[in-house]
């Protein structure tokens, strides 16, 4: 710690770091806009302009760029300095001359940090009065909206874009009063993490495309905390609501996870909240066709059902934890269902078991992104895992900050930094079957099958460690590789390996697990990570519970007489003839979901339940971080949530069963948690993931709107211009209107939104952290599971895995069909999410260039012949196939053998 003096005030602060920071964490009102925390400085716009003097002694002082300026023992500086603010009001006048001053109708209004930083100089009256510079706007695709001409050219976007987020579509043409930030022509933006820049443009330039179609003014929209759904990372979110409908998500910081960034899938995959295929009545089958019935009579229905036999539940892991929980205590212990095969539950609880006993650290998101070392063994993180993939994409630049420390240029200086580490080499290393968008980064990216991957795995275990068990027969390059990987490896301070189930394969885990475990005898800082497929799969691995195929005998032998299934599709689970034959051996099938699935048409019963942005819910990410997801929207009757559902069939079962005596008295979701607890001890610190519904802050409930204004009466003016109390949830701390409390001191697991006069925009985040970049003030979102590894883990002897697969051996006729798991069109929820599915692109089957020789080629599996068309895929070793893998039964049920059959080309006979 060192000390600056702002305005004649003693501040402490922290060394290595500049001026703006310092001063910003010491609360004083700075402006700027290239700067950014993640981004680093290049000094660009000249708004952060202040008055440094070289002593007490010194009057006169110089204008200095505070973002460019590092922090020195006893600095004094000021920022109300007659010259420097004059300088800052002339630097912002000259910024707005081409801007249109479209507040009125931009989109960015009411969280604009162009706004705040103009009002934040004095600058209230413009003088320019001639012709205005204008640009054409470009078409950027289904999420982002291109206006140019707000521009103030802070090079924030390309800065983002290209350097942190590894793009090459977006760039700046042309220089001075013409340059121009977009496309070389019109088309979408191809980069995974596209739609931070709506949140990354300090101006109106690049805004929320979706939103648009919807667009309410800020003030008037509910804000809530949440947690995305669209994979096992855990990213927070924020989603904002008007009325019963979810209008857009936006990041949440949080310091070990996704930080400042959010990937497209998880900041536009929301639509099928608001898509036609929710279901939001009750449903009951009569004659053949699903009718609507009453609450009531929907119950009574399942009340007769409930009085012929036994009742099973599937759950499902992209259900939140106090649902699938319910469902445990309705159908009991013996009888309730992960929703998943064999495959996935073994995977997912091997991937338990592996972290649990891992002796080294078990690294978050950002951990990685300070990882020295990275070993990738069979999983393209970007598809399956995207913010964990742009983490290891910054890891890369490690060694470019050793470079700069070492030529004493602090890591803030970004420009500086990044031309010191040119020519550093990068110590990424990617074993996968397939291409991925790391490879660009990687200092080898290697295919092969996944056993073979697998075996290179065991082989770089056994070179770090001679006790874990050796490969035979390696090629001599293969040898050498993992050599060269393993000494990467071993010489790094902090290394990661990264596995996961894309390949549901329990030996690429099993690898994975032993080259972490062999490092961390020598390293315990040595972490591992294990990527599974839904945002709650390992709350159900902590959970356990029935494979599918147990519940499938079961049903083939009679002794199912309900089958209650909870937001899980079936179809991507099953083969078509496995679901055919349950739905033939099961009289009554009761559907809980918020979205149509094809199980749907068969079932007796069909409840809605609400979506992750209508009800509260706890969900365990892939790390095992329970994290807690709050209700926006208040949806109406009888939508409620599934939880809530299945307490109501367990009160309407009568005589109720001895286990669901608990179910039926409770009240809201602490009674679950406080029940999920005492059923599973080791569960038990999920409750704690956020504060309960009591909380309150200075006496009163937290506010889920700004304080500006509250439109619930202009919601209903059409109907009545009379107050209406605001709905209330029995399961929040929040109110949802703008009464209740706020502040930047409230628990990081509440916060619904960033502001802090007159900090209006996303950068008011500042005022919301110790430090920036660093922790929440309010502590803390979500609690970890897994404990740390203790000094002594590293130590202990470790049981390494001595299955070793055999070599992959090609074959003539056939093919191995790995899944083609894509960022856009392969998760189930984000499928029915317009600008998500606008993103992608059509089914095709990946074989090597080598084996094309046709546009269509038959696919054979167990389900029956896929025509598909045909894709060369780079690199793809022989003997292998990539099938997507929502075409056809669920990942897991890969890989497997398959054959090929071309088809003929147009003109030629059959």
């Amino acid at each position: 710690m060192t000390r600056i003096h702002i305005d004649g005030k003693e501040c402490p602060t922290r060394t290595g770091v500049n001026l703006l920071q310092a001063c910003l964490e010491a609360g004083a009102n700075l402006p700027y806009f290239c700067w950014h925390p993640e981004l680093g400085s290049v000094g660009a716009c000249r708004q952060c302009a202040i008055k440094q003097f070289t002593g007490p002694d010194d009057t006169k002082g110089r204008i200095v760029m505070a973002c460019m300026t590092p922090v020195g023992e006893d600095t004094i500086v000021s920022i109300d300095d007659t010259e420097a603010r004059d300088f800052r009001a002339s630097v912002i006048e000259w910024m707005m001359v081409n801007h249109p001053h479209d507040c009125p109708v931009c989109e960015e209004g009411g969280e604009c940090h162009l706004q705040d930083m103009t009002v934040m100089t004095g600058h209230n009256t413009r003088r320019y009065r001639f012709t205005k510079r204008t640009h054409r706007n470009q078409d950027l695709g289904p999420f982002v909206k291109h206006e140019m001409n707000r521009c103030i050219a802070c090079y924030r976007c390309v800065r983002f874009y290209r350097d942190y987020a590894g793009g090459d579509d977006l760039a700046a043409f042309a220089s001075h009063d013409h340059v121009y930030f977009g496309r070389a022509a019109d088309g979408t933006l191809e980069n995974a993490f596209s739609g931070n820049l709506v949140e990354i443009c300090p101006t109106g330039v690049f805004t929320d495309r979706p939103f648009s179609a919807t667009y309410t003014r800020k003030w008037d929209m509910r804000g809530a905390p949440s947690v995305c759904v669209h994979c096992a990372v855990g990213c927070n979110t924020i989603v904002n609501a008007r009325g019963e409908t979810v209008r857009r998500v936006l990041n949440r910081y949080n310091t070990d996870i996704n930080r400042y960034v959010l990937c497209d899938r998880g900041r536009f995959g929301h639509g099928f909240v608001n898509a036609p295929t929710r279901i939001r009545t009750p449903l009951c089958a009569t004659d053949g066709q699903q009718v609507p019935v009453p609450v009531a009579d929907a119950l009574a229905r399942f009340a007769r059902m409930a009085a012929d036999g036994q009742i099973v539940g599937i759950a499902s892991p992209r259900a939140a934890l106090e649902t699938c929980f319910s469902l445990h205590a309705l159908a009991g212990p013996q009888h309730f269902s992960t929703g998943q095969t064999r495959q996935e539950q073994s995977c997912a609880e091997l991937a338990h078991a592996l972290l649990g006993r891992h002796p080294g650290r078990l690294p978050t998101i950002h951990d990685m992104e300070s990882a020295d070392a990275v070993l990738v063994l069979g999983e393209d993180v970007y598809a399956t895992a995207p913010r964990l993939g742009l983490a290891l994409r910054q890891s890369v630049r490690q060694p470019s900050f050793h470079t700069a420390d070492e030529a004493r240029v602090p890591r803030w200086m970004d420009a500086a930094v990044r031309t010191l580490g040119a020519e550093c080499p990068s110590a990424l290393h990617v074993l996968t079957p397939a291409p991925t968008a790391l490879d660009d980064v990687a200092a080898d990216s290697v295919r092969a099958a996944p056993d073979d991957i697998a075996r290179l795995g065991f082989a770089i275990a056994h070179e770090i460690d001679p006790a874990a068990p050796p490969v035979a027969d390696l090629a001599p390059d293969d040898t050498r590789l993992v050599t060269r990987i393993a000494r990467t490896l071993v010489a790094a301070r902090t290394p990661v390996v990264v596995s996961g189930m894309q390949y549901g394969s329990p030996a690429l885990m099993q690898a994975a697990a032993s080259i972490a475990a062999a490092l961390a005898r020598a390293t315990p800082s040595a972490g591992l990570s294990l990527v599974l497929p839904e945002c709650n799969t390992m709350g159900l691995a902590m959970m356990g519970g029935l494979p599918l195929e147990t519940v499938m005998e079961q049903a083939r032998a009679g002794a199912i007489s309900t089958l209650v299934v909870v937001e899980n599709d079936l179809t991507r689970h099953l083969s078509p003839a496995d679901v055919a034959d349950l739905v033939a051996a099961v009289p009554d099938i009761v559907v809980i979901d918020h979205t149509v699935t094809p199980l749907c048409q068969h079932a007796s019963l069909v409840l809605p339940s609400a979506a992750f942005s209508e009800c509260t819910g706890t969900f365990i990410s892939h790390e095992g971080r329970a994290q807690r997801s709050f209700q926006a929207v208040f949806p109406p009757a009888p939508i409620q949530a599934g939880w809530r559902w299945i307490q109501a069939l367990g009160q309407s079962a009568e005589p109720a069963a001895p286990h669901m005596t608990e179910l039926t008295g409770w009240r809201d979701l602490d009674d679950v948690l406080a029940a999920l607890a005492a059923a599973f001890p080791h569960l038990a610190p999920a409750a704690r993931a956020a504060p309960d519904a009591h909380y309150r802050m200075d006496g009163q409930k937290l506010r889920s709107q700004t304080y500006r204004a509250s439109g619930r009466t202009v919601i209903r003016s059409f109907v009545s211009v009379r107050d209406q109390p605001p709905p209330a949830s029995a399961d929040t701390p929040f109110s949802s209107s703008m009464e209740g409390a706020y502040g930047p001191d409230m628990p990081a697991a509440l916060v619904s939104g960033y502001q802090a006069s007159p900090w209006n925009s996303v950068q008011a985040l500042n005022r919301f952290q110790h430090e920036i970049g660093g922790d929440m003030r309010g502590g803390a979102s979500g609690i970890r599971l897994f404990p740390s590894a203790g000094p002594d883990d590293a130590g202990r002897p470790y049981a390494y895995a001595t299955d070793i697969p055999t070599a992959y051996v090609a074959r003539a006729d056939t093919m191995l069909v790995l899944p083609d798991t894509r960022l856009f069109g392969s998760e189930e929820l984000s499928m029915s999410s317009p600008p998500v599915m606008a993103r992608a692109t059509a089914p095709t089957l990946g074989l090597p260039a080598g084996m094309v020789r046709s546009d269509r080629m038959t696919l054979h599996l167990e389900d029956g012949p896929h025509i598909l068309p045909v894709e060369p895929v780079p690199g793809l070793p022989a003997g292998i196939a990539l099938c997507p893998a929502h075409m056809v039964a669920r990942a897991f049920r890969f890989p497997r053998m398959a054959r090929l059959e071309r088809m003929p080309d147009a003109g030629e006979g059959p």
